[in-house]
């Protein structure tokens, strides 16, 4: 039996490896970095780019700037533009030929993970951007309240004396209670078992992405049925809300749009929206799950950074505590003060700019043969995206782009003339933190307001520091693409003396 079998396999060997060699040959015309671009060999670039992936980014964006390279990535080839005409071809490429959509469907593998109707039936972005954005300053009172509450939950100070937390068990937590709060409302967004599920579900999603990204299409529908990790959290899910589902659904039917007393939350601008199946109490618990998914980790991320770098840099504080309280006397504590604060939200954008997510950004998938206006040709089925850690560090970009210079931005502000051009939220060919053009990051106006609110907190209610030098930072790592800050670093917090 082993003797007839072999010469099958001598014989498909070969071909999958020539298939492979042709597959190559429709990219041989973009530079390769990382490593050799043979199939089988690559392998060797996709272990670098594991290991350092933001090097080799970094080190393609030098040699190729102003053109194209490519880099062996998880899912196969990713070709990099770097110039801002090909920045803004990709921007304006339509969805039929570079998606956004079914890039991100690839990477978080969203048929097996989320569920096909996530995919096809996005409905929850159009509210994050409508709905939630246009809502901010009637839901500020209550983020404003949770922030309060959480961070005094969070960081029990003792009389005057330094307590010392791990940042990304106290923010992961605030920040989860702080988005609920306007997701769900009180008082399910200050359970700690739901609060807990939130953020594990994050987790669940990722690996079984991962691992599901690692096979052959032909066996993801049955390994995805055997992973049962994200229905599992789905069903501990609907424990938590299904009560609160039903409740605003028997209001509906009973007073129709006359409800006086209607919550204004994402969980009910769900409701209202969401038609046929998605009507159900696992759809709407899936869709609230998936929207804090999108929440969590990014600003819990985010704000750990900026927390870092408060923390190793005290001598701005007391410029942006001047500011906060200029603001607050004038304004009080509202969305509009939040406008105002130009000193904190150029804080948040410089340190967004020196750590961001990850070393690439508006990531698309080719459905179909496409050639940019240099001719680049891109074939069907490779990814496109943009190097947003290396433009954030070019300096013909920013000039002394290593230096952490705060208030950067605010000085551009100023000197433009522009309200809000450089602002956190802002979006360019030159700052890509939220992607740019109609696929940026629809929850940015949220996060930023959410962020913007917890550092003017902290700056009215503590003194912060490392136990280390002064200036040294928690030193971040990089998995691949994406950037993780240092998740066991502490910071030392008291109640402020001055």
């Amino acid at each position: 039996m082993a003797a007839s079998v072999l010469p099958s396999v001598l014989l498909i060997v070969p071909a999958i490896y020539l298939y492979l060699i042709l597959a190559e040959r429709k990219l041989r015309h973009i530079p390769t970095v990382g490593g050799p671009s043979l199939p089988i060999l690559s392998f060797l670039g996709f272990v670098r780019y594991l290991v350092r992936g933001h090097d080799l980014i970094q080190e393609g964006y030098v040699r190729y700037k102003g053109g194209v390279f490519k880099y062996k990535a998880t899912r196969g080839w990713t070709v990099i533009v770097t110039s801002t005409p090909l920045i803004e071809e990709l921007r304006r490429a339509a969805d039929d030929e570079l998606s956004f959509a079914e890039s991100t469907n690839e990477v978080l593998q969203i048929p097996y993970t989320l569920g096909a109707n996530i995919h096809h039936n996005p409905y929850h972005i159009p509210i994050v951007r409508s709905q939630l954005t246009r809502n901010l300053s009637t839901l500020f009172p209550d983020l404003r309240d949770e922030i309060a509450a959480a961070f005094n939950d969070e960081i029990p100070l003792k009389g005057d004396d330094w307590v010392k937390i791990r940042a990304r068990d106290a923010i992961t937590q605030i920040v989860c209670r702080t988005s609920n709060r306007v997701f769900v409302g009180l008082p399910l967004c200050r359970d700690p078992d739901y609060c807990e599920l939130n953020k594990r579900f994050t987790i669940d999603v990722v690996t079984k992405a991962y691992a599901l990204s690692l096979l052959p299409d032909v066996l993801k529908p049955i390994v995805g049925k055997l992973l049962k990790t994200v229905e599992r959290s789905v069903d501990r899910g609907v424990e938590h809300v299904e009560p609160l589902i039903t409740k605003r659904l028997n209001k509906m039917n009973e007073l129709g749009d006359e409800w006086a007393d209607k919550p204004t939350d994402m969980l009910q601008w769900l409701i209202e929206d969401a038609q046929g199946e998605e009507r159900t109490v696992r759809a709407l618990v899936l869709r609230i799950l998936t929207v804090n998914f999108a929440a969590i980790h990014t600003s819990s991320m985010g704000f750990i950074n900026v927390l870092h770098y408060l923390a190793a840099h005290p001598q701005y504080v007391q410029p942006m505590r001047e500011e906060v309280d200029a603001v607050l006397e004038q304004e009080g504590w509202s969305k509009t003060a939040l406008g105002k604060m130009r000193r904190v939200d150029s804080f948040i954008r410089e340190v967004q700019r020196l750590t961001g997510l990850g070393a690439t950004s508006m990531q698309r998938l080719a459905l179909k043969d496409f050639t940019f206006s240099d001719g680049t040709f891109i074939p069907a089925g490779t990814f496109v995206a943009v190097p947003v850690r290396a433009i954030h560090y070019d300096e013909e970009i920013y000039p002394h782009a290593t230096l952490f210079d705060p208030w950067r931005f605010s000085s551009m502000r100023d000197e433009d003339g522009e309200g809000t051009k450089h602002s956190a939220v802002s979006t360019s060919t030159e700052y890509i933190l939220f992607g740019h053009g109609r696929h940026a990051c629809p929850g940015r106006f949220f996060a930023v307001n959410e962020l913007k609110a917890m550092l003017a907190h902290i700056l009215l209610t503590y003194d912060v520091r490392l136990e280390g030098k002064e200036g040294v930072l928690p030193p971040a790592r990089f998995v691949g693409g994406s950037l993780v800050p240092d998740m066991e670093a502490q910071v030392l917090f008291r109640r402020r003396q001055a």
